[in-house]
């Protein structure tokens, strides 16, 4: 072979080299099924890519919005998102109905009732006829998504009460954004908002809390995070990498000094004013826990709860859809 003929091959051979190297260093596409900001703080994470340590080089997101955490169970099925931040309520229903037997809790999304945080409230209106929950009997009460974790916990309180579903009153869906002018217009007597819904000013000026989530369900594993065991397989690395960023983005969220930029962050995702949204990543705000770890023994409470009163099939037991391995590797390389 001449030295040009074997110059050429040489120089072919090293463009093939880097042009493989560059496929394999393609970040990986994680969709992601998200419901409310700031509820849910990995939405606002490509809006800061500075922060983090890894988005954009081994991982990207594609977020995908739903309304409630039970929608979500028919695209994991279909294997139309990766990542669900789910309800503990959709979660027995994503194993026990739709046999989602290789669905895996992966990290803590967010936990109602924690002493000294936020619990979700269930609103009335403050110069209406409710004035304890047996009054709501005959009325029509909105809940976000039937199955999801608040909607388990207007059907327990309303159960201590001696009131059920389509016997004593009407529970109907209607989207949280929607809830304010649901009770204003009357169309319904008890709402559940979520934040930052609930703490829109006017809405305050018209309502008032009849009960809390944390008087149905104690403290409540509200939101956990979840994949299915192909999609973790096969990018362990990448899945490994965005919780290290959503850990370290939790960080920066609640680190005091950052709390008038990280409201502005919401504030600007939502398209509100930061005034409104003063209130986030502090106490007024739910807890998360700094290394994404579930509060298990909630958990478990909250899933047995709804197999005690008729809301789940079977009893789902906790550990045997734990891997909370990619989690505690992905804290311990933050300092």
């Amino acid at each position: 072979m001449g030295r040009r003929a074997f110059l050429t091959l040489a120089l072919v051979a090293a463009l093939l080299l880097g042009a493989g190297g560059r496929a394999k260093a393609e970040p990986a596409t994680i969709h992601a099924g998200w419901l409310v900001v700031p509820n849910m703080i990995f939405p606002m994470m490509p809006m800061k890519p500075e922060v983090l340590h890894h988005y954009g080089k081994s991982y990207v997101l594609d977020l995908i919005h739903f309304t409630g955490t039970p929608p979500q169970i028919t695209a994991l099925a279909a294997g139309q998102i990766d990542l669900s931040p789910i309800s503990f309520s959709a979660f027995a229903l994503a194993v026990t109905n739709a046999h989602l037997a290789d669905l895996r809790i992966i990290a803590d999304g967010l936990q109602d009732g924690a002493p000294g945080w936020q619990t979700n409230s269930f609103l009335v209106l403050k110069d209406g006829p409710i004035h304890k929950v047996e009054d709501l009997k005959g009325q029509v009460a909105a809940s976000n998504a039937f199955g999801g974790a608040v909607d388990i916990g207007m059907r327990v309180m309303l159960r201590k009460h001696g009131l059920e579903d389509k016997r004593d009153l009407a529970i109907i869906e209607v989207q949280v954004p929607n809830m304010k002018a649901a009770l204003a217009e009357r169309k319904a007597a008890l709402i559940a908002p979520l934040p930052p819904f609930t703490n829109d000013p006017e809405l305050k000026s018209i309502s008032r809390a009849l009960f809390e989530q944390r008087e149905a369900l104690g403290v409540s594993q509200t939101i956990i995070l979840t994949a299915r065991t192909g999609s973790l397989a096969k990018n362990r690395a990448a899945w490994v990498d965005f919780l290290e960023d959503q850990l370290v983005f939790l960080r920066w969220l609640t680190d005091p000094p950052n709390h008038t930029a990280a409201v502005a962050l919401a504030a600007g995702f939502n398209k509100t004013s930061p005034e409104k949204l003063d209130w986030a990543f502090t106490h007024a705000d739910s807890y998360r826990d700094p290394k994404g770890l579930p509060d298990l023994k909630a958990l478990q409470s909250n899933l047995d709860m709804m197999t005690e009163l008729g809301f789940a099939k079977e009893r789902v037991a906790v550990d045997k859809y734990l891997d909370l391995s990619l989690v505690t590797e992905a804290a311990s390389r933050i300092n």
